[in-house]
């Protein structure tokens, strides 16, 4: 017989809202994830006090552990604490590094895991994936997908603004890593994933064409929303193909060269700016630009405090990021010389993006 439908693992809550911490309990509870509270809490040092008074009301049973850093040391750390007793769910509550501690964790004890995102810099707060530190090198893992994904809008107003607008550079990338996956299609017959493509794109369009900014709870529930469906198209096709690329190649590039330069999101965006540029995609350039600037993000290497010359030698090293990957860096394969020259083209097409 046919298979008529695939079976695709999705959290069983998603909560974008504001007091969604302080309910914490109530959510485990409604979403059958933890009747009584006997789940293990991570948090950060510097919100944790914060967050620990806010979910002892409903939360009694917890146990709340903080770790500091993302790195697997951190991780591996917190796995063997888990082990002291029996947990319903492990909830890692705050920015990027404490859930991707959490993550790993929890997937080293076959326990759920439930992501509390107090910020949104970028889409691994529901994606299948941990970006862990070892011996200096920031590395990704593969992690089972949260069992629920809740934002709470309070703690993201409250957080710095440009932590939280990294995340806008970081969906909009998505529409150059879904370029380079229909180019390696083509070019390599490599197979694209249409429901993973879709969930990428429908949240990165969501992002580009929505008018309001981070002062309008309305655009950042979008941004959460799209974040999350950014990282449900990874677990959907098992790989990070449909929000990673080209952009992606040189955001990782960047940080392996000039570590501290920039933060994910920020360097996604302008990875997929020069990207979309190379692939002369006007329109898309035209749209990505002006996306970028209306939210104050980085456009060029100056913006992320790079020289020319550095940004030439990240491109021209980012293939060695992900050696199995084709993007429009791999396709035109260019020498030093040949990306100093596009990048000067690229600097006069912001200056005039119209022509």
């Amino acid at each position: 017989m046919p298979l008529l439908a695939r079976s695709v693992m999705t959290p069983l809550a998603i909560e974008v809202r504001r007091g969604a911490v302080a309910d914490l309990g109530a959510i485990l509870s409604d979403g059958r994830i933890s009747a009584g509270g006997d789940v293990a809490v991570v948090v950060g040092p510097g919100q944790g006090e914060k967050i620990g008074e806010l979910i002892r009301p409903t939360l009694g049973s917890a146990d709340v552990f903080t770790v500091t850093g993302g790195s697997i040391d951190s991780a591996t750390d917190l796995s063997a604490k888990l082990g002291a007793r029996s947990y319903d769910a492990v909830v890692g509550i705050g920015g990027g590094k404490t859930v991707d501690v959490a993550k790993y964790a929890a997937t080293r004890r076959g326990l759920p895991m439930v992501s509390v995102a107090t910020a949104l810099a970028h889409d691994g707060i529901a994606s299948p994936v941990a970006s862990l530190v070892t011996d200096g090198i920031k590395g990704s893992y593969g992690v089972h997908i949260p069992i629920a994904v809740i934002v709470d809008l309070d703690f993201v107003e409250s957080g710095p603004e440009r932590h939280n607008r990294a995340g806008i550079g970081d969906v909009v990338s998505n529409i150059s890593a879904l370029a380079d996956w229909e180019l390696a299609r083509q070019v390599r017959g490599e197979p694209v994933d249409g429901l993973a493509a879709s969930l990428a794109r429908a949240g990165a369009e969501a992002v580009i064409n929505h008018p309001g900014d981070m002062s309008d709870d309305g655009f950042v529930t979008v941004l959460a929303e799209s974040l999350i469906s950014s990282g449900l198209a990874m677990a959907v096709c098992g790989t990070s193909r449909p929000s990673s690329g080209g952009c992606h190649e040189i955001m990782h590039a960047i940080d392996a060269l000039y570590p501290g330069t920039g933060s994910h999101g920020e360097l996604a965006g302008l990875g997929a700016l020069f990207c979309t540029f190379l692939r002369g995609d006007e329109k898309r350039f035209v749209q990505m630009s002006a996306c970028l600037a209306r939210h104050n993000l980085p456009r060029t290497p100056a913006d992320v405090g790079l020289s020319d010359d550095q940004f030439v030698e990240a491109v021209a090293f980012a293939p060695r990021t992900r050696p199995d990957r084709y993007t429009i860096i791999e396709h035109l394969d260019m020498a030093p010389d040949e990306i100093r020259g596009r990048l000067a083209d690229y600097a006069d097409a912001l200056r005039d993006p119209l022509g």
